[in-house]
């Protein structure tokens, strides 16, 4: 993993790489409702299996999406209401629009490094 920068332009620091630090950083309801239910399987995992690789995964995960939210809080709403406009299109049988772009080309773009 590439060192992590301390500032997002002028935002603001990073949040700290820990579960309540992430929590607080994510603004958007839907992050943190998604944050709260995944924390809650992710544990259930833990405990069945002993093995805290997978809470690694989902703080780095959830570390990556808080970043994000300090950098653009208004993009990550737009996040979601893209989403929603693609459900009604596909719940209408309409083409759902495509981008070329992966997933490391757009965390890239918004200053995230993985």
């Amino acid at each position: 993993m590439s060192a992590q920068p301390q500032e997002f332009n002028a935002e603001g620091p990073l949040p700290e790489k820990n579960l309540r630090a992430i929590r607080r950083a994510l603004v958007v309801p839907q992050d943190r409702d998604g944050f709260d239910a995944g924390l809650d399987v992710v544990l259930a995992e833990v405990r069945a299996s002993l093995d805290l690789g997978r809470l690694s995964e989902f703080i780095h995960t959830w570390w990556l999406i808080a970043c994000d939210s300090v950098k653009d809080p208004q993009g990550r709403g737009d996040v979601y209401e893209r989403a929603a406009h693609v459900q009604e299109l596909a719940e209408a049988g309409q083409p759902i629009p495509r981008s070329g772009k992966t997933w490391r080309q757009l965390l890239a773009e918004r200053g995230v490094e993985r």
